[in-house]
């Protein structure tokens, strides 16, 4: 374990020695993710890209990419493009990264089955703004807005994610 690494711990995420407060996937921690069963899977994920809205926010690190109309990303484990960041039009089952409400303004996304996906084993797991405390997600790890917009600030890509079943 690196010094610099995020690590979900049972009292948030860990990072440089702070802690900050996070909600993870309904379905708990497992190590056997499957598609749509709203869990965080256990193990060593790195952050491979940042992305971000544009229009509601300035651009968090040098390396972030902006989320423009009709960016979408695929969760159809029987499509070619499953677990790839797509355009619409777009035919198959997908999740908008342009949402009306503020969760995806900015989101650090990790290589979670991906970049070579296997059919089944879950879409991308991204790191993004909470609902509100103790919301859960759909398995993704999600912060308050400001913990998460500093730590997109901090860190580099190919910063390590550790998820492990307590």
């Amino acid at each position: 374990m690196g010094p610099d690494d995020l690590i979900l711990t049972p009292t948030g995420l860990r990072y440089r020695n702070r802690r900050y407060p996070c909600s993870i996937g309904k379905g708990g921690i497992r190590a056997d993710k499957r598609e749509g069963d709203g869990a965080t899977p256990v193990g060593t994920h790195r952050i491979v890209m940042t992305l971000y809205r544009p229009d509601r926010i300035a651009q968090p690190a040098p390396w972030a990419r902006p989320i423009l109309p009709g960016d979408l990303w695929s969760d159809d484990s029987a499509d070619a493009a499953y677990n790839q960041w797509v355009r619409a039009p777009y035919g198959h089952s997908h999740e908008s990264l342009r949402r009306a409400d503020p969760l995806y303004d900015l989101i650090l996304v990790t290589d979670w089955n991906w970049p070579v996906s296997q059919a089944g084993r879950g879409s991308c797991i991204f790191m993004h703004q909470w609902r509100r405390p103790g919301y859960p997600t759909e398995g993704c790890v999600a912060l308050r807005r400001d913990h998460l917009h500093y730590l997109a600030g901090e860190i580099p890509p190919g910063t390590v994610l550790r998820i492990q079943n307590n």
